[in-house]
């Protein structure tokens, strides 16, 4: 099979196409013809050397979500059988022709999407209910605060959180970003390089804060964050890209009765992701197949292109996803 490997670590260009064997698959997995894969930035920190693969997955080939066809399954695999259509989450290898997945990580393609929409789902969805919906406990009529909100995890956190009851705000860097966001369905946009994230909070809750931050940045944004949080409130975190060591106010902690967490979905075992799973087809999949939710995709690049998606995602001048389109299907 055709697949994107990892040449070495290294920027963009260090990912080329390459033949590699189609890979075994478990008899409790399917094996999956690929058409289209999510591009994540986990997927960038792997290829930096960042991010090694747990152990078992693929070392070479990153990608962590694909959608496409059922081409074999597992002897005691029973939900799905060949020619089925799914999207699903992976450990890896999702940048290739073919891929094996545990059959609980696999979601069935609501009618309404191709292959190309529901690529884009598995990776930001299953991260934002891990971590928005069963982590910070976000309810029907509770606010969140959600940073990067053009992002991936953004769009699909704005979207989410709202269709199910909450008020939503985000912070982006652009004019343009925040419209967009918006228009998405966020009660108010905060461009974070012209206004104090912290102060817009407070006066757009009337000094309450909000109950539930979304965080990939970490660093100096910390601060803010303990600042922006209500009575109870709850700090979930899934990434640190401005940096992990940060200081944090405890006195404001033990008042204010907050909860800090986070997770990494990647190296969480089969039966955690299945579970995630079923939440998903149960309370989201029927809004995405009503029109509810959308896959917000920024641009779509052949296999042999990978290295601008990457670089592109790295530039953070997009809104949404890109995805690979591995196959004609």
């Amino acid at each position: 099979m055709k697949a994107v490997i990892i040449t070495q670590p290294g920027g963009p260009e260090v990912l080329q196409l390459a033949e590699r064997p189609i890979p075994e698959y478990g008899t409790n997995e399917v094996l999956v013809k690929v058409c289209a894969a999510g591009v994540n930035r986990p997927d960038i920190s792997q290829r930096k050397g960042n991010y090694p693969p747990p152990p078992g997955a693929p070392t070479e080939i990153p990608g962590l979500e694909i959608a496409g066809i059922v081409n074999k399954v597992g002897a005691n695999v029973n939900r799905w059988k060949a020619g089925d259509k799914v999207c699903a989450l992976v450990w890896g290898g999702g940048y290739a022709e073919y891929c094996n997945v545990p059959e609980g990580q696999c979601l069935p393609i609501p009618e309404n999407l191709t292959f190309i929409e529901a690529a884009s789902l598995p990776e930001t969805f299953f991260t934002v209910w891990s971590n928005v919906f069963d982590r910070g406990k976000l309810q029907p009529g509770e606010s969140l605060l959600v940073h990067g909100g053009s992002s991936g995890i953004g769009v699909a956190a704005i979207q989410m959180a709202k269709a199910l009851g909450s008020t939503v705000y985000v912070t982006a860097g652009t004019d343009e970003k925040c419209k967009f966001c918006e228009e998405l369905g966020a009660a108010k946009a905060i461009n974070y390089k012209t206004e104090n994230f912290a102060e817009r909070i407070k006066e757009l809750t009337s000094g309450q804060g909000v109950n539930v931050i979304l965080d990939m940045i970490g660093g100096d944004y910390t601060p803010g964050n303990i600042q922006s949080l209500a009575n109870d409130g709850r700090l979930v975190m899934i990434n640190t890209m401005k940096g992990k060591d940060v200081n944090i106010d405890l006195a404001a902690v033990m008042r204010k009765r907050l909860i800090i967490t986070g997770s990494m979905l990647r190296s969480r075992e089969v039966a955690f992701k299945s579970e995630i799973a079923r939440n998903l087809e149960e309370h989201i999949w029927p809004l995405i197949a009503e029109g509810k939710i959308k896959a917000i995709i920024q641009d779509i690049f052949p296999a042999d292109r990978a290295a601008e998606a990457h670089a592109l995602m790295e530039s953070s001048k997009h809104i949404g996803k890109m995805v690979l389109n591995l196959a004609d299907c």
